[in-house]
């Protein structure tokens, strides 16, 4: 009996608990690709730009933290902050890369 809590317990403390929800970044579609034009591009950048602010802003010390902390020491928030944060700088690399294609062809017309 002793084995399975303490195996539960040991998983329970691995497993890492968020208690903070970050904002998701999903990649740039193949539809988004072909669709949007300069200024949409220049939006969708801005918008992002929003997103990585509200991370950092969600990654701020509080009481959540606190609670993750008591909870599995943090490394829950600490996983989802690294992933969200991953898949905006993700994102924004790809919006960058398209604004490229698409402004400078807009410029050069």
């Amino acid at each position: 009996m002793t084995k399975i809590v303490t195996l539960f317990s040991l998983m329970l403390l691995l497993s890492g608990c968020a208690f903070k929800q970050y904002p998701a970044s999903p990649p740039v579609s193949e539809v988004q690709q072909t669709t949007l034009d300069c200024p949409a591009v220049e939006k969708e950048i801005a918008s992002q730009q929003q997103v990585q602010r509200q991370i950092d802003k969600t990654g701020e010390f509080d009481g959540l933290t606190v609670l993750g902390f008591i909870g599995d020491f943090g490394i829950g928030n600490g996983v989802a902050k690294g992933l969200a944060q991953k898949h905006a700088d993700k994102r924004m690399n790809q919006l960058k890369l398209l604004e490229k294609s698409k402004c400078h062809l807009a410029m050069a017309s």
